[in-house]
């Protein structure tokens, strides 16, 4: 397709301009003298030289000369920009940095061995006898429950499209990984539980993406096949009475600002952004009510939260059965507890693991629900820049 044009126009593929094919085209001599001043001509006062061609020829070497342009030749890297996440196979923008398990710098569940393990005993003969909670060597599996023999027997190759997938996941599950980073909490769930998460975001804002969305990860129990899930980094929710739990992670500067500390054992924690120092958006420890319990939590990142908006407002836009939206009660308030079996069966959106488990409380009671569904909702209908806040450094704090 995009070398007709070319074949059509050889003076634009050959560089020797319009007097020569024009001269080919007519079978006649070339002239030198004419062919050096009709090419002048063509460089410096195209207008005329133009206007003499026939009705359609213009268009025709307009389309010629952007297909020669645009061609994919043999070799040539795909430009990416650092923002894409994976569904079905596909490249999706985000606005925000990503990083996927293909990258440097990636988490891959795909793999059997253990990431942080030495690697002699990664293996998974050596993992399985050393590990007691590994019993399968992946970390996830289809999402199968709804789908026809055909159907199922045509993804097991890796064949699912996206109007498929659009079909099946209709929720996004929000956690808080209580492992302080994101290396952290793959080293945990990868070397040691056997579980896995499509999604995981860094005190920086960075995103890995550790499996395409057409997996089914293995982090919500009953809401797994139908969801994408998140975990962010963060070291969780106690009871009140337990708020001691928090001070290693988090301390008191000068100034009255909280910093996020990590420990000594943790070196640079993984964290892509050199000398990254975190902050919770608000300085004060935040005290709610989840599932019936008094609970004491520091807030996420600013940069969390804006890394966070686009990957909603992303999966939203693209997965459209996943509603910009939280579990709310009649009077349009945030339900802080599971939900029954039928509202849950029936429920389309953003939701937090507390609302799929009893003994869940995570994304906790500092998470800001109305900051990212509102946020996420304003860039679905376009009211905000993607690219606002793009900035991972400094202290910024979103406005509320």
């Amino acid at each position: 397709m995009f070398d007709v044009g070319c074949w059509m126009f050889p003076s634009l593929r050959s560089g020797r301009g319009l007097a020569h094919s024009n001269a080919r085209a007519r079978r006649l001599p070339l002239d030198p003298v004419r062919v050096s001043m009709a090419n002048k001509a063509m460089t410096y006062r195209p207008f005329p030289l133009f206007r003499s061609l026939p009705r359609l020829a213009l268009p025709l070497a307009l389309v010629a000369l952007a297909s020669c342009s645009t061609a994919p030749r043999p070799g040539t890297f795909a430009h990416r920009r650092g923002d894409e996440i994976v569904v079905a196979g596909q490249f999706v923008h985000t606005g925000t940095r990503v990083v996927l398990w293909m990258d440097p710098h990636g988490y891959d569940a795909y793999r059997v061995e253990r990431r942080f393990s030495p690697l002699e005993k990664a293996d998974w003969a050596s993992s399985q006898a050393e590990v007691k909670g590994l019993n399968r060597p992946n970390r996830y599996s289809i999402r199968g429950d709804n789908l026809s023999t055909n159907e199922l027997e045509r993804v097991r190759g890796g064949g699912w499209d996206l109007p498929l997938l659009q079909r099946e996941v209709d929720q996004f599950v929000i956690h808080f990984d209580v492992a302080g980073t994101s290396r952290q909490c793959f080293k945990i769930l990868q070397d040691a539980r056997g579980l896995s998460v499509h999604f995981m975001l860094d005190l920086d804002g960075t995103i890995y993406q550790t499996l395409d969305l057409k997996e089914r990860a293995w982090h919500a129990t009953t809401s797994n096949n139908r969801s994408v899930g998140i975990e962010i980094a963060n070291m969780g929710a106690y009871p009140v009475a337990a708020k001691k739990a928090l001070s290693k992670w988090y301390a008191k500067e000068p100034d009255g600002q909280v910093r996020i500390t990590l420990p000594p054992e943790y070196g640079d924690g993984g964290i892509l952004t050199k000398g990254f120092v975190g902050h919770p958006a608000r300085p004060q420890p935040i005290i709610g009510n989840i599932q019936g319990k008094e609970l004491i939590q520091y807030d996420y990142t600013p940069q969390q939260y804006r890394a966070l908006i686009k990957l909603t407002a992303t999966l939203c836009k693209v997965l459209p059965k996943i509603k910009c939206d939280y579990p709310k009660d009649a009077a349009g308030k945030l339900i802080t507890r599971k939900l029954p079996d039928a509202e849950l069966d029936a429920y389309e959106g953003v939701l937090g693991h507390y609302h799929i488990q009893t003994d869940k409380v995570d994304p906790g009671p500092a998470f800001q629900w109305d900051y990212v569904i509102g946020k996420a909702n304003l860039l679905l209908h376009g009211g905000m820049s993607p690219m606002a806040d793009e900035t991972s450094k400094g202290h910024m704090r979103p406005r509320f």
